[in-house]
């Protein structure tokens, strides 16, 4: 293993052993505190980041290629995420509400879920989203994200108009924030 001027490690780990002791941490708060430490988070009212992540296959994916174009709901999710998988029902309740009014991106956090586990994982719940794999973190840190069960709603000008964690998000009303109706 080798390790660069920063001291991390080259492959990522150390990231990812970070996180899960910071979610492993959320878990022993109460439910009720949790919503009121969450004092990250991409802003409401500043311009989504555009850069680019791999979808499952590796290939790279320009998120400009959705953003400042129409409304996009993003997601940024594990397959082990308990409430990523609550929020499936309304994941899809926005779907049939706005159609191809927006675009849906679910970004796999790539924390412990391999791409074959993300491929299961689709097959199995069939989640309304494009998914893309960052497996380099880039997205989580340029969104400041949180925790999993993030969500941000950018307008079709590329302006964050919400975001939020929970399984308890009313994104039907989040995203109408950003369509104007």
């Amino acid at each position: 293993m080798t390790e660069g001027r920063t001291g991390r490690r080259a492959d990522g780990r150390g990231r990812r052993v970070a996180v899960v002791a910071l979610l492993g941490a959320l878990l022993l708060v109460p439910a009720d505190r949790v919503a009121a430490q969450f004092d990250a988070g991409i802003p409401v009212g500043s311009r989504a980041p555009v850069l680019t992540i791999t979808d499952l296959e590796g290939k790279p994916v320009d998120l400009g290629a959705y953003l400042g174009k129409k409304p996009v709901l993003i997601e940024f999710w594990a397959t082990w995420c308990g409430v990523c998988k609550a929020l499936l029902p309304e994941l899809e309740r926005v779907r049939k509400t706005y159609g191809d009014q927006i675009a849906m991106i679910g970004i796999n956090i790539t924390v412990n879920d391999s791409r074959e586990r993300v491929r299961r994982y689709l097959t199995a719940y069939r989640p309304p989203f494009v998914t893309l794999y960052d497996e380099t973190g880039a997205s989580s840190r340029a969104y400041d994200v949180p925790s999993t069960a993030f969500i941000v709603v950018v307008d079709a000008g590329g302006t964050v108009v919400y975001s939020g964690t929970g399984e308890d998000q009313d994104l039907v009303t989040a995203v109408k924030k950003a369509v104007g109706r």
